[in-house]
């Protein structure tokens, strides 16, 4: 039995180099669910971008509404996430994960069929409940799959984690441009029932392949960990990234198809470029700040600060008295997934590092502790984004509210840029301090020997 699969251990990050490199066939079949659920959560949460807001305007439902309905989705995903997190021991992991994909499977068709109901305030509330289930339905296999893979590999669960971040990028890639694809070529109900379909397939290969994990209860305090003031402005960072990305999701579709007349299957394209860049830079950015630790603060700052810069350009402002371009849109959507990458991907490690130096103990729970942070504060952005956004993009137009989006992200990066340059100045005085009293503690050992 190789030393890898065995999930009772929990051993400090060093421990990875004694793992051996063969996985069980135990972990294969873990690697496989797990993707799964990644990859088929980032379709279906993407796939409303290119062709949902046109057809919810057809059934009288205002821009501030759209955003609500697509913001609605990170709300109750955070709530869910905490109480499941909560009972998963009562419940089971396995039973969690199963169920969370057959449910979602199902209200995805459901969401296909949404065009059948009545316009007004019922289609308005069947649009809520369906995306509300399905964000719960989601949250139960997330937070089931987060689970079994600490257990399955108890030394490399932030390898493994970082690994399974590629397919949660190729859904967000693929979903945009298949959606816009199908609802183009077969109409609205074909892309949900297609992509329901494909998710539902998914509960039998699971039952079947996903071994049977208990998981034991955390012991450490998420409220100790958010109240670290390093932490908290880290966290602010992260949700104006987040925010920044949902943003996009009910207003970019409705100004590219208004400003430049695009068909829906070319808008799914526009968001092609954001999703696909980030996917590619995002594993690149893991490596440099693993590789160059001193790094991760100033990726964190200046992608936040070039994601700013980005959201002022993207309308562009109307201070700028810059042409809205179609080539301009898209390559500023470019660098933003590289910028977003930027700012996102060294947060976990210096939270990390963070909670460490202030007695947090090294081991699975302090790195599930964090995850679990990261998760929060991120839907925390995912619902304040697309509601404001909606709400701002129907009362001042898109290249208003993306610039005040972009103010938010420029103001998390300079308040994070100036800890950073506070911290380090408090470092080097305590060093210089340190030597000083060193070098005194050594000429008072020395004078007793002189006389």
């Amino acid at each position: 039995m190789e030393a890898s699969g065995d999930p009772e251990g929990d051993g400090p990050p060093g421990s990875v180099r004694e793992t051996p490199r063969r996985l069980s066939r135990e972990q294969i079949f873990v690697l496989i669910s797990a993707a799964s659920i990644n990859f088929s959560s980032m379709m279906c949460y993407s796939i409303l971008g290119p062709f949902f807001p046109t057809e919810a305007e057809k059934k009288g439902v205002s821009n501030t509404v759209i955003g609500m309905i697509f913001g609605c989705y990170a709300l109750f995903d955070l709530l869910a996430s905490l109480v499941f997190g909560k009972y998963l021991v009562h419940i089971g992991a396995k039973f969690m994960f199963v169920a969370g994909i057959f449910v979602s499977g199902g209200v995805t068709i459901l969401f296909g069929v949404l065009d059948q109901v009545p316009e007004g305030p019922v289609f308005i509330a069947m649009c809520f409940l369906v995306r509300i289930t399905d964000a719960v339905s989601f949250s139960a296999a997330i937070t089931a799959s987060s689970s079994i893979l600490a257990k399955a590999f108890p030394n490399n669960v932030a390898t493994v984690l970082g690994s399974l971040e590629i397919f949660s990028g190729l859904g967000l890639v693929l979903g945009p441009p298949l959606g816009g694809f199908l609802y183009q070529s077969f109409g609205y109900e074909v892309p949900f029932i297609f992509l329901g379909c494909v998710v539902l397939l998914m509960v039998p290969l699971n039952m079947c392949i996903l071994p049977n994990y208990e998981s034991d209860p955390g012991k450490h305090s998420f409220w100790k960990l958010i109240t670290l003031p390093k932490v908290a402005l880290i966290s602010f960072v992260i949700t104006s990234l987040s925010s920044c990305f949902g943003f996009l999701d009910p207003t970019l579709s409705l100004f590219v198809l208004e400003k430049f007349n695009l068909p829906a299957g070319y808008v799914g394209l526009v968001f092609l470029g954001l999703a696909l860049s980030y996917a590619i830079s995002s594993p690149l950015v893991g490596l440099l700040s693993d590789k160059v630790p001193s790094l991760r603060k100033w990726l964190l700052v200046f992608g936040s600060l070039i994601t700013a810069g980005c959201y002022m350009l993207l309308g562009p402002a109307p201070v700028l008295h810059i042409k809205s371009q179609l080539w301009l849109l898209v390559l500023i959507l470019v660098i933003n997934g590289i910028s977003v990458g930027m700012s996102s991907i060294p947060t976990f490690l210096e939270v990390l590092s963070c909670a460490y130096e202030n007695g947090f103990e090294e081991g699975l729970s302090t790195m599930g502790l964090v995850s679990g942070l990261f998760g929060a504060v991120w839907s925390v952005g995912d619902f304040i984004g697309p509601t404001l956004g909606g709400f701002l993009y129907e009362k001042i137009g898109f290249e208003w509210a993306a610039t005040l989006q972009g103010l938010w992200a420029l103001t998390s990066g300079l308040v994070m840029g100036l800890f950073y340059l506070l911290e380090h100045s408090r470092r080097r005085r305590r060093s210089k301090l340190q030597n000083i009293l060193g070098i005194e503690e050594e000429r008072t050992a020395l004078l007793p020997g002189e006389m």
